[in-house]
């Protein structure tokens, strides 16, 4: 069985994120979502509410995806994270240039990190390229609407969270 480590922040899931997580499955018999939780950083969402997230919008998306799927936090390496899950794909989303430049010094050091994994770059598809966890929080606490940009529950938890 092929296991496959996806990380990120995922505050929140976004549609690029689960474009490249659908996507996945087509190079791995199992995916495990990384959520990266540091302790330096104050994300939106508290990991069990982006756990929650993912799972719901993989519950949607159907099919026996739900099966080979799980979430798990790391505070660690990526690379030692997808060790203890027994990955041997690190999966990455790339947007553009600047991502392929960036993920491409990950990927080698990595590699030199954990020479048994290899990091399989899936470009994001046209529709979903200029979506960021970044950009989407700003524009959901600014009043504005973000359900072009998540999944409906995403965008629900989103809007609830900046009228706070």
């Amino acid at each position: 069985m092929r296991t496959a480590f996806y990380p990120g922040s995922f505050d929140p899931v976004t549609h690029g994120h689960m474009d490249v997580l659908m996507r996945s499955f087509a190079v791995a018999d199992r995916v495990v979502v990384g959520i990266g939780v540091h302790p330096g950083k104050a994300p939106m969402f508290a990991f069990e509410e982006r756990e929650e997230m993912l799972r719901e919008a993989v519950r949607a998306e159907g099919g026996d995806r739900v099966e080979r799927f799980a979430v798990a936090s790391f505070r660690n390496l990526v690379t030692d994270a997808a060790l203890e899950h027994g990955a041997s794909l690190l999966i990455r989303g790339l947007r553009d240039g600047t991502d392929l430049d960036y993920e491409m010094q990950m990927a080698g050091m990595n590699l030199t990190l954990r020479p048994g994994l290899t990091t399989v770059f899936l470009p994001a598809s046209p529709a979903v390229r200029h979506i960021t966890a970044t950009l989407v929080r700003q524009i959901a606490a600014l009043g504005g609407d973000v359900s072009a940009f998540t999944p409906p529950h995403v965008a629900d938890a989103l809007h609830a969270r900046a009228r706070r």
